[in-house]
């Protein structure tokens, strides 16, 4: 039996274009204890994620948290659920249709899809899909900005996998990080000056909190660039609105298990903030281009009571840049970058340009 999967048929003369992948972490299909049991498993088996050694890992995981966690996780998911989905699977498919309509706008010929590294639509079938369609040149975009081993690393180490299983391989390229990229810098900025807009600008008993995903204190010791990335987005950003260093901070939420984790911890710092004397907080995910769970439930929820509860007045949430034209416009600009040296420029014909155009306007992308 052959270790390589069958390969398509092939028709000579089948055009040939590049694709973009957009990828994910994942979302379980339903808010459902069932629908995270499998979701957990998959997630918390990969050895980028945890790195306890198996035979230690696998009885505590089969044994403990399969069976107590899946359901406390259940119900934090049905608390941010929409009619449409998992808000994370949502935005994901919403951002590569905008991407999609903006880059034919642009006058390029190529196929965006999109796709998860645990759950679905899962990585491997999403890249037999394109293949089959005579994609030749994948670029794969992990959509985390700041680069990890256990979140970038293992979309790599999914992408790896699928080859080692391809016999005719296409050519593959990867999008590392992009925490100091000045569109998404940019769009970042604008989100957080459009809520000061609305909400009023920052006084002296005010802080902005940049709270990002953590990770075990070990992976930075161990060499893992993520926390020092996660500050440099902070920096620049604090930098960019004009805030002084004392009153924009940057934080780490989402702790498991009692190892050390990436410090300051989010949910301390509100509780000392606001004793302190601090009346009004804003919560920004820098780490998170799509809302989700740990944006909508974590901060907006959990975060905002944690603030009020210790004397905080107002807390606010400012949303992921989810599918904001000036997000939408940098994905472009960095996909573009990747794409160089691939033909991907359609012809010159007005007609499939003005239609490109139409497609993308209705889809709110900027024209």
């Amino acid at each position: 039996m052959s270790r390589f999967r069958p390969e398509p048929a092939y028709r000579h003369g089948t055009p040939t274009r590049p694709a973009v992948v957009l990828v994910n972490l994942g979302t379980p299909e339903a808010p459902t204890a069932q629908a995270l049991r499998r979701y957990l498993k998959e997630f918390l088996s990969d050895p980028r994620v945890v790195e306890i050694p198996r035979l230690l890992w696998w009885p505590i995981l089969n044994g403990v948290i399969l069976n107590v966690r899946p359901a406390r996780s259940a119900a934090k998911y049905a608390a941010v659920w929409t009619p449409e989905g998992s808000p994370l699977r949502v935005h994901t498919e919403r951002q590569a249709k905008l991407l999609a309509g903006l880059l034919g706008a642009r006058g390029h010929h190529v196929t965006v899809a999109w796709g998860m590294r645990y759950g679905e639509p899962a990585l491997p079938a999403v890249l037999d899909r394109l293949k089959a369609e005579g994609a030749d040149r994948i670029l794969g975009v992990p959509l985390y900005p700041q680069y990890a081993a256990s979140t970038t690393g293992t979309v790599v180490d999914r992408l790896a996998g699928w080859l080692a299983v391809t016999r005719n391989q296409p050519e593959i390229r990867t999008l590392r990080s992009f925490a100091d990229d000045e569109g998404y810098l940019a769009a970042l900025e604008a989100s957080v000056r459009r809520h000061w807009q609305d909400s009023g600008l920052p006084d002296e008993r005010y802080r902005l909190v940049m709270s990002f995903h953590g990770l075990p204190r070990r992976s930075l010791d161990l060499g893992d660039p993520y926390h020092c990335e996660c500050r440099k987005t902070g920096r620049l950003l604090a930098e960019r609105l004009g805030l002084a260093p004392d009153r924009a901070l940057v934080t780490f939420q989402s702790r498991f298990g009692r190892a050390e984790w990436l410090q300051p911890y989010t949910a301390p710092t509100l509780e000392q903030l606001a004793r302190s004397g601090i009346d009004r907080v804003d919560v920004i995910c820098p780490g998170f281009v799509g809302d989700c769970l740990e944006t909508l439930e974590e901060i907006a929820l959990e975060a905002r009571a944690t603030f009020l509860a210790s004397g905080g007045k107002t807390f606010h949430y400012i949303p992921a840049l989810n599918e904001q034209p000036a997000w939408i416009a940098a994905l472009a600009d960095l996909v573009e970058r990747h794409l160089t040296g691939w033909p991907t420029r359609r012809s010159a014909d007005p007609a499939a340009l003005a239609d490109s155009a139409r497609r993308a306007r209705d889809l709110g992308a900027p024209g």
